[in-house]
């Protein structure tokens, strides 16, 4: 953040033209798009999947219908209220989402005669709520999740323009500096709940002879409309659709803004061109985002956040390279050859982490693939690196 304030970024990829030159600035916006569209993908997949389990299965409407009533939705809520309704609604959509937790956790506890000090300790007991583990070819290693886990964070948050805008909004570093503060302190006990909440589904699924759902996701849905209560069915919709409305459509118009400044450089057209070019991008990315999600359903049957975060080692991993490179060293690059190495950087990561237990001893590559990626985005970048300039921006 003090990087971005002292050169007064709007966008902070913008930095990429200034380090390294055109190319560059093109390859790290274009990693953003496809990161924020799988990201947006994904979250709007979370609200198809609720819908169709609580109203449209019982019709028999196939879920392409679904997903295309998920975009219509939004499009009417962007369309109807603006970036006002994004901004201004964020507080609310979050409450929903916090109460439904808090309200099912309550539930499940008494419905499972727990007491508070049970709670604590079924929780601390439970092999779900290890954290400490030491067997290093497993994936739950701690070493492996803490240090993956806190270049995830450096990256969807630092190397982010949706999450880095709102820093930048502020009206100085040290109230930006205060917001991360304040988000850092509220995101752990936020986790906690949302960890503990999990743990609580699976105890109640197994304690009522409930079978578990072919996908993790739906466990929660399926419990909360058809298991518990019709006000607590109520609250979880409210908090679920909320919540995923208001990240994935600013999401779509945040890729919206993204690919017409960086791409279609339409300083010099008219207003109306402008609206119409915006509104063929936006129409663009709608169908791409169908398209992401039909597919999604048909391949993947793993929870939303594990791919959430492998998604996050493959794109961010070349931005975590190129700004790593940036910021601390002062050689400068052959910017024409920057896109192929973004490019060779998560292929060789994907190849490596698919031979990785044969070729380390039996170690298998998780979540930290995101710093192999950008450890190969880095030595690239080395090796088409030529003498230091005198006027490179960097980090000093």
């Amino acid at each position: 953040m003090p990087l971005y304030y002292r050169l007064k970024l709007v966008s902070i990829y913008t930095y990429l033209e200034q380090r390294y030159g055109i190319r560059t600035y093109k390859t790290g916006s274009l990693f953003f798009l496809i990161s924020q569209t799988m990201g947006a993908s994904l979250r709007l997949f979370l609200v198809a999947g609720v819908l169709q389990i609580a109203f449209f299965d019982s019709f028999g409407i196939p879920f392409i219908v679904t997903v295309t009533v998920t975009i219509l939705l939004i499009w009417v809520y962007t369309f109807r209220a603006g970036i006002k309704t994004i901004v201004w609604t964020d507080t609310l959509q979050t409450l929903f989402m916090l109460l439904a937790v808090v309200i099912s956790i309550y539930y499940l506890t008494r419905e499972m005669d727990i007491s508070f000090a049970d709670y604590r300790t079924m929780i601390g007991d439970h092999d779900y709520a290890q954290i400490f583990v030491w067997d290093w070819q497993s994936s739950k290693f701690f070493f492996k999740q803490f240090f993956a886990g806190a270049f995830i964070v450096v990256v969807m948050t630092g190397l982010d323009q949706n999450m880095m805008q709102k820093n930048l909004t502020c009206k100085s570093l040290g109230d930006a500096k205060k917001n991360m503060y304040w988000f850092s302190a509220i995101l752990v006990p936020v986790n906690f709940l949302f960890l503990s909440l999990g743990l609580l589904l699976y105890m109640y699924a197994e304690q009522n002879g409930i079978s578990l759902p072919a996908r993790s996701d739906d466990l929660y849905p399926i419990l909360a409309l058809n298991h518990f209560t019709v006000f607590i069915g109520i609250v979880f919709l409210l908090g679920i659709i909320a919540a995923a409305f208001s990240s994935a459509d600013s999401a779509l118009t945040a890729l919206t803004t993204a690919f017409c400044v960086d791409f279609l450089n339409l300083e010099d057209k008219s207003e109306k061109a402008k609206r119409n070019a915006r509104l063929r991008v936006h129409i663009a990315f709608s169908i791409i985002l169908f398209l992401v999600i039909v597919i999604f359903r048909i391949i993947n049957n793993d929870s939303v956040i594990s791919v959430v975060f492998t998604v996050a080692g493959y794109t961010y991993g070349p931005l975590l390279g190129l700004y790593s490179f940036g910021l601390f060293t002062k050689k400068q690059v052959i910017d024409k050859f920057v896109p192929v190495i973004a490019v060779l950087s998560p292929v060789l990561a994907y190849i490596i982490s698919l031979n990785s237990e044969w070729l380390f001893w039996g170690y298998k590559f998780g979540f930290e693939v995101l710093i192999l990626n950008g450890l190969l985005m880095f030595i690239g970048l080395l090796i088409i690196s030529r003498k230091t300039m005198g006027n490179t921006v960097t980090s000093d």
